[in-house]
């Protein structure tokens, strides 16, 4: 895992997140991918670590990750690593000269920083640890506060907190490049956002959901459930232009009863407009409109780089189309036309998906990807329920547990061609459409789990007395 080659391709250790674990090779393949680059991992990859070592980059490859990724914490050039500190010793006397020098002369400034996962050390300790790289040929000055390079000492104490080895598993030295956008999480939260509702996305979430769909500027982005625009906001952040379209008419204008504590009714500026004005990005805001997902009202056309959204499972928000299950429907007369809200009924969640999936291979161009959260009750979870389209290529199936038999999965599809006449019909010829019909009864899948467990509960109380 030597470092070769020219200063235009090293290698590089990236310090993930230990949150989201699914959801991060996603994310930086998609990244790297609008460098046009492949993900090349050194050595003996593991996904589950915290550390991954990669080649085949430049620096502005990875500065230009690092500007965008919410799963990456920190970057690296990697000058040394190995098993024990004396493999790293070796490692790093190995490292040609040549590439250290320019961040070791005379006149330059240093910092050392020391990083262990999964163990905490005492400061003595880590002062011990930065003494014992004395074989490097450092010239400059140590500045803690106002460095010209920072290096950084990382030790891997393995991934489970009960059973802590006394001597790190992996060590790995380098000089930092840059730190990832999780302060986008802390600076977007929706616990400070203008307008939300009771389903808002977390930033985290919206972000990873945003560079899942390769999002970046002039894009034009497009959500059919916007809801409140968490994910219009997050893709805004990356330059995108975006729209949005929801079927209730008091969310896309910002009326009725407001979700915050303490505050019955929304006021007169809580819009998505309004959200995306409070970070600076208005100006990255088309519209949006009351539409319903399953009637067509865009031309046929390909409009869209990226569609994402999270429509609805029926827990929180129902699963509503306009529509009657009469056979005649009384249109509104007069006065009352503009303001009347349609008749409407039951929208399954199997239709939900054909919808969803048949919109994006009509309106995403070629390349273009569909991010959505599809809700599966986990007992009988497998991956021919993942909804199918022809046009479309799945990318990534990611999974966030909600609780003991629920979850949902992000999918991620990418435009490959052109749809055909038969495509719309493809699903129903498709062996994996019956159990993808299964999800229309997540609702009340969700809820009998719940009343399984409150029930063990309401019998533990009985036995306990309490």
């Amino acid at each position: 895992m030597a470092a070769s080659g020219s200063k235009s391709c090293l290698q590089y250790l990236f310090h993930l997140a230990h949150d989201h674990l699914d959801f991060r090779l996603p994310e930086i393949k998609a990244l790297l991918a609008l460098r046009l680059k492949p993900f090349h991992p050194c050595g003996d990859f593991k996904e589950q670590s915290p550390f991954w070592c990669l080649d085949c980059l430049s620096e502005e490859d990875v500065c230009t990750v690092m500007a965008r990724s919410v799963c990456a914490k920190s970057a690296f050039e990697l000058w040394g690593h190995g098993r024990t500190h004396s493999e790293l010793r070796t490692s790093l006397l190995n490292y040609p000269p040549e590439k250290m020098s320019p961040y070791m002369q005379k006149g330059s400034s240093y910092r050392i920083n020391v990083y262990t996962f999964n163990k905490t050390l005492l400061f003595e300790d880590r002062i011990k640890k930065i003494d014992a790289l004395d074989y490097l040929p450092f010239e400059g000055t140590v500045s803690l506060k106002n460095p010209q390079h920072i290096f950084c000492l990382l030790e891997d104490y393995g991934t489970d907190p009960n059973n802590i080895p006394e001597h790190p598993n992996y060590i790995y030295f380098g000089r930092w490049i840059a730190d990832g956008q999780r302060e986008l999480i802390r600076s977007y939260s929706v616990k400070n956002r203008h307008f939300i509702g009771n389903t808002s996305m977390d930033a985290g979430l919206s972000f990873i959901m945003a560079n899942h769909a390769k999002a970046k500027d002039n894009d034009l982005v497009f959500d059919p459930f916007v809801g409140t625009g968490s994910l219009l906001v997050a893709c805004s952040h990356f330059g995108a232009y975006v729209c949005g379209t929801d079927i209730d008419y008091n969310t896309i204008h910002g009326k009725g009863r407001s979700s915050r504590k303490n505050q019955k009714w929304r006021g007169p500026d809580e819009n998505i407009r309004a959200n995306l004005r409070q970070y600076g990005k208005e100006d990255m805001y088309v519209d949006v409109m009351v539409s319903d997902a399953s009637k067509p009202v865009w031309r046929k056309a390909a409009l869209f780089d990226a569609i994402v959204t999270d429509p609805p499972y029926g827990i929180r928000e129902s699963t509503r189309r306009t529509g009657s299950h009469k056979d005649v429907i009384k249109s509104p007369d007069g006065l009352y036309a503009e303001s009347h809200v349609p008749v409407s009924q039951a929208y399954h969640l199997s239709d939900i998906f054909t919808d969803l999936l048949s919109f994006a291979a009509h309106h995403l161009v070629l390349g273009g990807r569909l991010v959505y959260w599809l809700p599966v009750h986990r007992p009988e979870y497998c991956e021919e329920m993942v909804p199918f389209h022809p046009c479309l290529l799945l990318i990534s199936n990611c999974e966030q547990t909600l609780s003991s038999h629920t979850s949902r999965r992000l999918i991620t599809m990418e435009k490959i061609k052109e749809p055909e006449e038969l495509d719309s019909l493809a699903h129903l010829s498709d062996p994996r459409f019956i159990p993808y019909q299964g999800h229309n009864a997540f609702r009340e899948k969700y809820f009998s789990g719940l009343s399984k467990r409150s029930a063990k509960d309401d019998t533990k109380s009985d036995v306990s007395g309490k």
